[in-house]
């Protein structure tokens, strides 16, 4: 396999912008919609992942049922309660216009975690990239498996979107078989990218990111101890939250998958190679941030 790779000499190559000593609005806003009723937590790791990589402000969207605890589980976030369906799924046409208000003044979109895979789903996600074309999204999980019939409202964006499969979801995102993706992740990342014109990161034991012009790079680093329940979410909140700074979709997305596994290795030595939890990621993502700040000061 080819690829560029990733390491922090590569990402020095491509500096983050730097935060002001002003408002924090000086360093962006993110929207996290996602979640249902049995899996509340995927926003709440993702949400703070994104404060943990520098964004400024937080807004969480997610059903009603669980806005109260949400809220008080992250205090730094406007928690907005949406209308639900009696199966605990956000209700897509009642929900698009509490987005729709809720997007606005934000820098950057992340849509997906925790949510279902169904119609519901896809419907809620074209209304809202149909809506705000101008936005800087990342798509995860339920946002990734019904693209591919709705690509067009995605490579209708004013910029690349970042989306993060696993290879369960790139299957269905290419109608694929699970197993072929996992024999070329490369590939498959590739197609991808060429499909959506998204920037693609390819998760797995080794990740691959895929710009839209086709260039890759591949980051070896994290350790098995990432492969665990909610990992995805605190990378896509991290992701988000890059890009809430500033930065270019390619940068946000090279950066946020060093974070992470870098993140991942230290967890890995202070409390073993398996065993951490995706809620204790995000935590270590500030002092790996101040390193480069430290390098550059120096």
């Amino acid at each position: 396999m080819t690829g560029t790779r990733l390491n922090a000499e590569r990402l020095r190559q491509r500096p983050l912008p730097t935060p002001q000593a002003g408002s924090k609005d000086d360093r962006g806003s993110v929207l996290v919609l996602g979640g249902c009723a049995e899996v509340p937590g995927a926003v709440f790791l993702a949400g703070v992942a994104a404060l943990r990589a520098g964004a400024g402000k937080l807004k969480i969207a997610s059903v009603r049922s669980v806005a109260v605890a949400m809220a008080l589980a992250v205090p730094e976030a406007m928690v907005i309660g949406l209308p639900e369906t009696e199966a605990g799924a956000i209700d897509p046409e009642p929900a698009a216009a509490h987005i729709a208000a809720a997007s606005k003044r934000c820098d950057a979109v992340l849509l997906g975690p925790g949510m279902g895979t169904g119609e519901g789903t896809m419907a809620l996600v074209r209304a809202i990239l149909a809506a705000r074309p101008d936005i800087a999204y990342v798509l995860d999980a339920g946002a990734i498996c019904g693209l591919a019939g709705h690509v067009d409202v995605v490579r209708a964006l004013e910029r690349s979107p970042v989306i993060t499969p696993h290879a369960g979801e790139m299957a269905q995102l290419l109608g694929w078989e699970r197993e072929a993706v996992e024999a070329e992740p490369l590939e498959a990342a590739r197609r991808a990218a060429d499909l959506t014109r998204a920037v693609v990161i390819m998760k797995g034991a080794e990740s691959w990111i895929v710009a839209p012009d086709g260039a890759c790079w591949r980051y070896e680093g994290g350790g098995v101890g990432l492969a665990t329940s909610g990992s995805g979410d605190a990378l896509a909140g991290i992701v988000a939250g890059i890009l809430a700074r500033g930065a270019d979709p390619l940068t946000a997305a090279l950066w946020g998958v060093y974070l992470h596994g870098e993140a991942g290795a230290r967890l890995a030595s202070s409390i073993g190679p398996v065993g951490f939890l995706a809620r204790e990621i995000s935590g270590e993502v500030p002092a790996i941030l101040s390193g480069f700040a430290s390098e550059e000061v120096s």
